[in-house]
């Protein structure tokens, strides 16, 4: 089954065209990767898939329904969670209410309920927990270390359930042994359900993690396929592997 479908999409800034045409598909329960080189318009693709930027041409479709000119709220509600090249979290907040700023869509009376707040704060120390983290829950967000401030990052945004996740650089500029927890935190979310996009320029992070790879050169795709058929493409390396 098909859960995301970007179709043709485009996007131009001023003479530049970052996204030209880009088609892609994902289905429900994979793990694909989105590289190519810097100013490839990776991110431009996830900005314009989560709502953060408007479409020039083309279309995404969710499940089958158009969602091209919602609002990240919007697209955040229907299911699709994003995290960011830098991580983004509260830093004045502790590692556990940043987990509880996700669930406050569901109301800030319901929320400050007795029984609404030691559910979701359950659920945020069980997630924590799984991010192998919980020993952080009373600390400041600004004062954890990077990883950890990306392990919270990816926490908090599954505390809305979402069945897709874009990942904008998951490893990067995260320590070896941390890099390799975190691509085992992305394979248990995906053997629960959830489906992942990802951009990364960490290729064996991302050839040993993904099931299929798309490649961006200059806003449009390349090549796609599985790891082993984009390592061997002739055209990809010249563009960005052999780089």
């Amino acid at each position: 089954m098909t859960l995301l479908e970007v179709q043709n999409l485009s996007k131009r800034f001023g003479g530049v065209t970052a996204v030209d045409a880009c088609s892609l598909s994902l289905d429900l329960g994979s793990i694909t990767g989105l590289i190519g080189p810097n100013g490839s318009g990776k991110t431009t693709v996830f900005n314009l898939i989560t709502g953060f930027l408007a479409k020039d041409a083309g279309d995404v479709r969710f499940k089958g329904q158009s969602i091209a000119g919602f609002g990240p709220n919007r697209i955040y509600g229907l299911g699709i969670g994003r995290t960011f090249q830098l991580a983004r979290i509260f830093p004045r907040l502790t590692a556990l209410e940043n987990m509880l700023v996700p669930v406050r869509r569901s109301g800030f009376r319901a929320l400050v309920s007795r029984g609404q707040w030691n559910d979701e704060r359950s659920r945020a120390m069980d997630m924590l927990a799984a991010m192998d983290i919980a020993s952080v829950a009373g600390l400041l967000g600004g004062s954890l270390s990077y990883g950890q401030r990306k392990l919270l990052e990816l926490a908090a945004v599954m505390m809305a359930q979402p069945q897709l996740v874009l990942l904008d650089e998951p490893a990067g500029g995260v320590n070896p042994a941390l890099i390799e927890r975190i691509g085992e935190h992305i394979r248990e979310l995906n053997r629960q359900g959830v489906t992942f996009l990802l951009v990364e320029h960490n290729m064996p992070f991302v050839m040993g993690l993904c099931q299929k790879i798309v490649v961006l050169h200059r806003g449009a795709v390349l090549a796609e396929g599985t790891p082993a058929d984009v390592r061997g493409n002739a055209a990809v390396l010249d563009a960005y592997l052999g780089s």
